[in-house]
C-alpha cells in the first residue's frame, strides 16, 4: 500500500483484485489507484477513499487483474482466419498457407490484419502481444497508434518472403527498426528466426551475435513437431534445441515457441540455459502437433508462458479460452487433476509473459509503480454464480465477453466492451472485404 500527497488521476474499486504477485493472493474490499500511467496506489478500499482522485471508478461484480499478455501470434493472420482447416502442419504450410501469403501479403494486408487483431485482443482482455509476421515495420505502427503494448519480431528465413529478399535484408531492417524504436515506452523489438528448418546455422550465427550486442531478444519456433525433430536428428544427428544451444541462442533471451517434444536432455538444457518457453496449446491441438508437458516444465522451474498462435491455425486470439484449453491440457498430458492450477494458469498469462519478454518489471503483475496495464473481468452474470473462488471461476467459467474495461498504462482502450480509439464496424467490413478478395481468387 502506497500513496503520496497529489491527487491520483484515476481510482479503481472493484470486488476482486487479484495481483498475481504475491502468488495465490486475492484481495477484497481493496482499490487500486493510478497516476501518469503507473500503479500509485494499492490498498483497503476505505483507505482509498480518502485520497485524493481525479476520476473514481465503482467495478461492482468485476475482478481486477494485470492485463493478459500473448506470448506468440502472427497478427495479420487474421485476414487468413479458418482458410485451411483441418489439415496436417506441413500441407497446412506449404500446400495452403504460404501460397495464400506470396499472392496477397503486402503493407495493406499486414495493416488491416493487424488493426483486426490488435482490436481482437484488446476486446479479449490482452494488454500486450508478441507477433511475429512480414512487414514488422507496418505491424509496430499500428501497435503505436493503437495505444497497445507489443514485442515485435523481425522475421528471418533463409529465402525471400513479404518485405525482404534476404536474410540479410530481414536483419539490417531489423536492426533498423530497432534503433529507431528503442526508447518507444510500449513497444519492443525481437528477432524471429522463423524455426530450425528454416534458418541455417549462419544466419542463425548472425542473429545471435546482433540480439547480443543490441540486448534484444528471439523468439523462434522449436520442436513443434515430432516430424521436425525426427527428420533433423536424421540429417544432422542433432536435435535442434541441441542444435540451438551449441551456436549459442539459448538462454535468458531466448523464447522457444511450442516444445511439443521434449525429452530429457531438451529439459536440461532449458533449465540451464535459462530459456523461456510458449505454450500454445489450441493450436498445437488443431494441428495434431502434440502436448506440451506444462507441469513437468514448471516443476523443473522453466518460465513457460501462453499464446495463441496465428488466427489462421487456432482460430481465435482469445488467450482467456487458450489458458482455459492449456490448464485443462496440462492435467491431462501430466494425469493428475492437480497440474497447473487456476491461479498459476493466469500467472502463465501474465507475469510469465512478461518475464519472457523481459518486461516482468513494467507488466505482468499488479505492483506499485508498474504500468497501469489492468482488465477487468465481470463476474456478475448467472454463468458465474455462485463464486466461491473468483480465479478459479475466471479460468474455468468465464469467456471473453465477459471482458468490461482494459487499461495500458493507464489509457483506457476498453471501456463497457467498446473500443475507445478504433472503430469496430470498420475493421468489420475491411476483414469481410478482404475474405471476398482472397475466397474470389481461390475458387
Amino acid at each position: 500500500m502506497t500513496a503520496t500527497a497529489a491527487p491520483l488521476d484515476l481510482l479503481l474499486l472493484p470486488t476482486w483484485l487479484v495481483p498475481v504477485e504475491p502468488a495465490g493472493v486475492v484481495l477484497k474490499e481493496h482499490a487500486l489507484g493510478i497516476r501518469d500511467g503507473c500503479i500509485a496506489f494499492i490498498g483497503p478500499r476505505a483507505a482509498a477513499l480518502k485520497l485524493a482522485a481525479d476520476d473514481v471508478r465503482e467495478l461492482p461484480g468485476m475482478l481486477l487483474s494485470p492485463g493478459l499478455i500473448n506470448a506468440h501470434g502472427h497478427a495479420a493472420m487474421s485476414l487468413f482466419r479458418g482458410l485451411a482447416d483441418d489439415l496436417p502442419l506441413m500441407t497446412w504450410l506449404e500446400k495452403h498457407i504460404w501460397p495464400a501469403e506470396a499472392k496477397w501479403v503486402d503493407e495493406a494486408f499486414v495493416r488491416d490484419g493487424t488493426d483486426l487483431a490488435i482490436a481482437e485482443q484488446l476486446m479479449g482482455g490482452i494488454t500486450c502481444f508478441a507477433d511475429m509476421y512480414f512487414h514488422p515495420k507496418v505491424a509496430s505502427d499500428c501497435v503505436h497508434n493503437s495505444g497497445m503494448r507489443a514485442q515485435i519480431a523481425i522475421p528471418i528465413l533463409d529465402f525471400p518472403i513479404p518485405g525482404a529478399s534476404s536474410a540479410d535484408e530481414a536483419i539490417r531492417q531489423g536492426i533498423e527498426l530497432f534503433g529507431d524504436l528503442k526508447h518507444h515506452p510500449r513497444i519492443k523489438i525481437a528477432f524471429g528466426p522463423h524455426a530450425p528448418y528454416t534458418v541455417c546455422d549462419a544466419n542463425l550465427e548472425k542473429v545471435q551475435v546482433i540480439a547480443e550486442e543490441l540486448d534484444a531478444v528471439i523468439q523462434m519456433h522449436v520442436h513443434e513437431t515430432a516430424f521436425e525433430v525426427q527428420q533433423a536428428v536424421e540429417q544432422t544427428g542433432e536435435r535442434p534445441l541441441a542444435r540451438l544451444g551449441r551456436l549459442g541462442l539459448l538462454g535468458p533471451r531466448f523464447q522457444a515457441v511450442h516444445m511439443t517434444q521434449i525429452s530429457e536432455d531438451d529439459l536440461a538444457l532449458l533449465v540451464e540455459s535459462n530459456t523461456s518457453l510458449i505454450h500454445c496449446p489450441e493450436s498445437n491441438l488443431k494441428l495434431a502437433s502434440g502436448f506440451c508437458p506444462v507441469e513437468r516444465l514448471w516443476q523443473a522451474g522453466v518460465n513457460v508462458a501462453i499464446g495463441t498462435d496465428g488466427a489462421a491455425s487456432n482460430n481465435d486470439l482469445d488467450l482467456l479460452g487458450e489458458t482455459r484449453t492449456a490448464a485443462l491440457l496440462a492435467k491431462a498430458v501430466a494425469g493428475s487433476a492437480t497440474a497447473l492450477d487456476a491461479h498459476r494458469a493466469l500467472r502463465m498469462a501474465t507475469l510469465n509473459g512478461a518475464r519472457a519478454m523481459g518486461l516482468e518489471s513494467q507488466i505482468g503483475s499488479l505492483e506499485v509503480g508498474k504500468a497501469a496495464d489492468l482488465v477487468a473481468f465481470d463476474l456478475s452474470g448467472l454463468a458465474q454464480q455462485p463464486i466461491f473462488d473468483p480465479v478459479s471461476q475466471l479460468i474455468y467459467a468465464t469467456g471473453r465477453e465477459c471482458v468490461k474495461h482494459l487499461w495500458v498504462a493507464g489509457k483506457q482502450l476498453l471501456d463497457d466492451r467498446q473500443l475507445t480509439r478504433m472503430d469496430e464496424q470498420q475493421l468489420t467490413a475491411k476483414a469481410i472485404a478482404w475474405g471476398q478478395r482472397i475466397s474470389g481468387h481461390n475458387e
